[in-house]
């Protein structure tokens, strides 16, 4: 049930827009000029009168009717008359602790979602959100005089006023919250405007009280109103939360705002010279002074100090194609002087949320700076209401086709809210759940990474290749040894960057599992859940060295007189060249008397490799394949490559072979069977210590034809464990 609440000196308070708080001096823009405001005590006597006559829209929801049309020029108002009748008729009696009807709470939430743009099923479901609740109204009445859609978009609701706000209950209030969500978010939209009018009112509840509504709003339903992209929603929750949790903190903040206002707004002449910029370039611009909230306000005083003029505002430019918004960036960028780093490309990389806007700041002559945001109407509206002004996830023309991972299309149910349905399923314990949703919803930027097969997968910024694992793969992840990033092999640790393609390495081992490690890389709730849940599980034994079968196979390294490599080196890191200085080779011949050749460690060619060679340091002449990236090197550094040939006939052929593994018993002795069938003498070997269940083998091999190097390749893929198997490629200088 919402909570009873009224302005704590006795007055009836307003319907406000939402971006200006009860109480709060306006910091935004506001309602459309020329809208009244609206009259609680109005609206309590109009709703005591009782409805309309028949066929007429009720007074008590004509301002609902005006904002929904400004937004909806067509819709139909009939079932919103209707459903405020059933309202009106079944909390009559009802009171709110203000003294007024309580009917007034449903108008107040559902003005609220009429500002935001919400379509008329919202409308209807919010102006019935508390009356199968608070009165003796069913759902199936609901659903026979209003259908199925509205009947469901109000039990969801419903649902998520069923436990009480206690500290024990916030875990399953908003697990429920979730579920409900993720069947439709247009249920979290009504309860979010349900949240902000009460926080509007909270000044009668005990100090005590508002404390806590305040901290459970800021800790999950402000995150959840900017997951959603509800900003004129959230901003206004932030303000109220502000002036409740850190009075001092906002006195100082109102009166920074206030002395500025007294000074006056230094962006209008900014603000005019740009649309004069704008139309002697022919852009049709509407520039406007955006005010920041107090919230935004306090956030940049503390990273910049003392606050200039310009410091308090923003100006938003609102053109009508995409296209517009680059034409005034341009003009921007070239009338004034740019500031660089503040540049930011929402429209080419939207936000998590659906956000879209380009970002830039100018300087003034007098050094002051001027933020700028340049976005279409609709990117506006966007912006503004997010997943609201999306409408009906299900009256989309498409919406019944199968998406590629076999979920109904629904664009607004964002990537980040299909995982918390799915990992909360999944984790019994209310405090486990109630941790992993503040961490998540802590996350304020969502990456993309590319699968292998083709798909997408939508991760927090700073997820893992073991996020990336569990994501695609759920508990099989369990098998998961390493991952190639970007053709590139990569341990699962790696955190991701947006657009980094993923192929995640799975063991054939049915019995492998993760290590406690695993938990110190995992940035998503599912990933940190399903390790947890496999560690803890009693049945399961858990070895946090290396596979035993790794072991031996390093020591049979050792025994057989193999050196242990170091360890793998970090992504992106040099390492050293192999080899480089191995005994001369007479079977490639180089165009100069008397040289001495070497084969380059880092591309180890091999008859009948096409190959160059480059005098070194002693007058040697080092041997690589044409394809070898030294040989780019060398050339951008001046220096002239020697003609190399093979002799025919030589039977000292050497190559450098890596394979690539998972670890399991008996490995390195099936690989080096292989290789002898295949008729190669292994001259040196070495076995790096295996990381997360992944080995890598380094052989140089001798080779009586080099014809037969293909074959040997492929005898040692078919090994069982062995993914891949090439030539060494380590970067070189020659």
């Amino acid at each position: 049930m919402s909570a009873e609440a009224t302005n704590p000196n006795g007055v009836s308070p307003e319907f406000r827009p939402l971006t200006q708080p009860a109480a709060l001096p306006r910091t935004t823009q506001g309602r459309r000029r020329g809208r009244p405001r609206i009259d609680l005590r109005r609206l309590g006597r109009a709703a005591l009168l009782g409805p309309a006559t028949r066929g007429r829209t009720p007074d008590a929801i004509a301002h609902v009717a005006e904002a929904h049309r400004a937004h909806h020029p067509d819709a139909d108002l009939t079932i919103l008359s209707r459903a405020y009748v059933l309202a009106e008729s079944s909390h009559r009696g009802q009171m709110r602790k203000s003294g007024e009807p309580y009917i007034t709470h449903p108008l107040a939430v559902t003005l609220i979602l009429a500002e935001l743009g919400a379509e008329t099923t919202t409308l209807t479901a919010s102006l019935l959100h508390d009356t199968v609740e608070d009165t003796d109204v069913t759902l199936d009445q609901v659903r026979e005089q209003f259908g199925n859609e509205v009947c469901f978009l109000v039990d969801g609701v419903t649902k998520l006023e069923k436990v009480d706000y206690g500290a024990a209950a916030e875990p399953e209030t908003f697990r429920k919250m979730l579920v409900a969500t993720g069947n439709d978010v247009r249920v979290m939209s009504i309860k979010l405007a349900d949240r902000l009018h009460n926080m509007r009112t909270l000044g009668v509840m005990r100090p005590e009280k508002q404390v806590r509504i305040a901290k459970v709003t800021q800790d999950v339903l402000i995150p959840l109103a900017e997951r959603l992209g509800v900003q004129a929603l959230k901003t206004e929750l932030e303000d109220l939360v502000f002036a409740i949790l850190q009075p001092d903190d906002y006195a100082g903040t109102r009166a920074l705002i206030d002395g500025n206002a007294v000074q006056g707004d230094p962006l209008a002449p900014i603000a005019e010279s740009v649309r004069g910029v704008l139309k002697e370039a022919g852009i049709t611009a509407e520039v406007v002074v955006r005010p920041r909230h107090f919230v935004s306000v306090h956030r940049v005083s503390r990273k910049r100090g003392e606050l200039r003029g310009t410091d308090f505002g923003r100006l938003l430019v609102l053109v009508g194609e995409d296209a517009d918004c680059y034409a005034v960036l341009g003009e921007l960028h070239t009338c004034f002087t740019p500031v660089i780093s503040e540049f930011k490309d929402f429209i080419a990389s939207p936000k998590f949320n659906l956000y879209q806007s380009l970002h830039t700041a100018v300087a003034g002559g007098d050094g002051a700076v001027a933020e700028i945001l340049i976005r279409t109407h609709q990117m506006h509206k966007v912006a503004e209401a997010g997943v609201v002004a999306l409408g009906n996830p299900y009256a989309q023309p498409d919406s019944s086709e199968p998406a590629p991972d076999g979920e109904r299309v629904d664009p607004t149910r964002p990537g980040w809210l299909s995982r918390l349905l799915e990992w909360q399923e999944s984790t019994p314990d209310p405090d486990a759940f109630w941790t992993s949703l503040r961490a998540d919803l802590a996350q304020d930027r969502e990456i993309t990474v590319f699968r292998s097969d083709g798909g997408t997968l939508g991760l927090p910024a700073g997820a893992s290749c073991v996020d990336a694992a569990y994501a695609q793969y759920g508990e099989a992840a369990h098998a998961c040894i390493g991952a190639r990033v970007n053709g590139r092999l990569a341990t699962l640790s790696t955190v991701l960057r947006d657009g980094d393609s993923v192929q995640l390495l799975l063991a054939h081992d049915a019995a492998s599992g993760p290590s406690p490690d695993w938990l110190e890389h995992a940035r998503t709730p599912a990933a940190r859940i399903a390790i947890a849940g496999w560690l803890a599980d009693p049945d399961t034994e858990h070895d946090a060295g290396p596979p035993q079968g790794v072991r031996a196979g390093a020591e049979t390294a050792r025994a057989a007189g193999a050196s242990p490599a170091p360890p793998v080196a970090p992504e992106g890191a040099s390492r050293p060249a192999e080899d480089v200085s191995r005994p001369v080779v007479e079977n490639a011949v180089a165009d100069l008397p008397d040289a001495s050749v070497r084969l380059a460690g880092c591309c180890t060619p091999v008859p009948p490799d096409k190959v160059l060679g480059f005098v070194v340091r002693g007058g040697v002449v080092t041997v690589h394949r044409e394809a070898c990236a030294a040989v780019d090197r060398m050339r951008a550094l001046g220096r002239e490559p020697v003609g190399v040939r093979w002799q025919q006939g030589t039977a000292d052929l050497r190559v450098t072979l890596v394979a690539e593994s998972f670890g399991r018993p008996h490995l390195l002795a099936d690989l080096t069977e292989a290789i002898a069938t295949a008729g190669a003498e292994v001259v040196s070997a070495t076995v790096e210590p295996p990381t997360e269940q992944r080995v890598r083998h380094t052989y140089t091999l001798q080779l009586t034809d080099a014809a037969g190097l293909p074959a040997l390749m492929r005898a040692m893929r078919e090994v069982a464990g062995v993914y891949d198997v090439s030539r060494a490629q380590h970067p070189a200088t020659a």
